[in-house]
């Protein structure tokens, strides 16, 4: 593989690690703890593998090197993983301890410079320790991602979109994990670098991924929830206004699906189906469909996001949720994704969400 290409991903990859790394601890967009930890882990794999991949003799880059950051790049994610499924172990004391590690190889490589320094240099002896502190650390942090992965399954307290992002990201870092060992396990018996090629460009390729995918839909999702839990916490039961039932209605399934929509807010389901809401009727869906356009002269799908739109404009409206995305306000709303948002926002009030939140932010 060329490896002007490889130069030039690595450089592109580690300009976006570091930036992706700063953004995230300075833009009140996607500060947060979990945040803090995740700008930690990327930070310090982008510095790991400019460190590797330009491996330089400079005595302060080599002790940083040798001093196994490594180390810490297992225990920053588990911890990532721990705040995002709020776990009980970041109460714990001994939680702590799973910073020993990386010390402990400080404390180590301190003082073998020091050893070294007034004894003469062991060339042999520097390389078995620095292979043995890689292979602790390697095995380190294989148990710290499997373990923050099965407590990531286990966890019932977060959403399906984060639950599914925190499993992503987690099968990902495996897999960096296994080629890494497949890297090495070349260069000892084929004395190639094919695979540490291909590892460089999948490192290079989580930086952008993550940036979209880890960070700002991500963010998206937790701003939906943090919308949810301020309704429910303010118990905003009025959103949207109840619909007042035409006297010419006199279907009883037309009656019942007002009152589950107003009492019950199916309609912020974002699957929700023809099937789901028949189901909840006690009827089938050819019968609900005819139904519902011969007293609304709309289609099932029409009924349904007219209640999206109205609880999207109630918060639109609200000054409370000016810090939260046009696109969290959406999902919120029920609708699937911010595309259908925007084309049913836009053909319904002839403006787009953003403008309309405009609009009564200088009315």
């Amino acid at each position: 593989m060329n490896k002007t290409v490889l130069d030039l991903a690595i450089i592109v990859s580690g300009s976006i690690g570091y930036f992706i790394s700063v953004a995230l601890v300075t833009t009140s967009f996607y500060k947060n703890r979990a945040n803090n930890y995740l700008s930690l882990f990327l930070f310090l794999l982008t510095t790991l593998t400019i460190l590797d991949w330009y491996y330089t003799e400079n005595l302060i880059l080599v002790f940083i090197n040798n001093i196994m950051l490594d180390l810490l790049l297992g225990v920053t994610l588990f911890t990532y993983f721990l705040i995002q499924i709020e776990h009980n172990f970041l109460k714990k004391r001994w939680y702590k301890w799973l910073y020993a590690p990386f010390f402990c190889a400080v404390i180590i490589e301190i003082f073998l410079q020091v050893y070294f320094s007034i004894t003469m240099y062991d060339v042999d002896l520097d390389d078995l320790l620095f292979d043995i502190k890689s292979n602790v650390s390697y095995i380190y942090n294989v148990l710290l991602i499997f373990w923050g992965r099965r407590l990531v399954k286990r966890s019932v307290s977060i959403s399906k979109e984060k639950k599914r992002w925190l499993l992503r990201l987690n099968l990902f870092i495996i897999c960096i994990i296994m080629i890494w060992l497949l890297s090495q396990i070349e260069i000892s018996i084929f004395d190639s670098e094919y695979t540490t090629h291909f590892l460089w460009i999948l490192i290079s390729f989580l930086s952008w991924w993550v940036l979209y995918y880890g960070v700002f839909k991500l963010q998206i999702v937790v701003q939906k929830d943090e919308i949810r839990e301020y309704l429910v916490s303010k118990k905003a039961n009025d959103i949207p206004t109840k619909k007042n039932i035409s006297e010419s209605t006199v279907s009883k399934v037309i009656t019942q699906l007002y009152e589950l929509m107003d009492t019950e807010e199916l309609y912020r389901d974002p699957l929700l189906s023809r099937l789901d809401l028949a189901t909840r009727l006690g009827t089938n869906e050819g019968y609900l469909s005819q139904i519902i356009n011969q007293e609304t002269n709309k289609s099932i799908i029409q009924f349904v996001n007219e209640y999206r739109i109205e609880a999207a404009k109630k918060l639109l409206h609200n000054p409370v949720f000016n810090k939260y995305s046009v696109e969290a306000i959406g999902l919120e709303a029920g609708f699937k994704s911010k595309s259908a948002f925007y084309s049913t926002f836009k053909m319904s009030m002839g403006m787009s969400p953003g403008a309309f939140r405009k609009l009564q932010k200088t009315s």
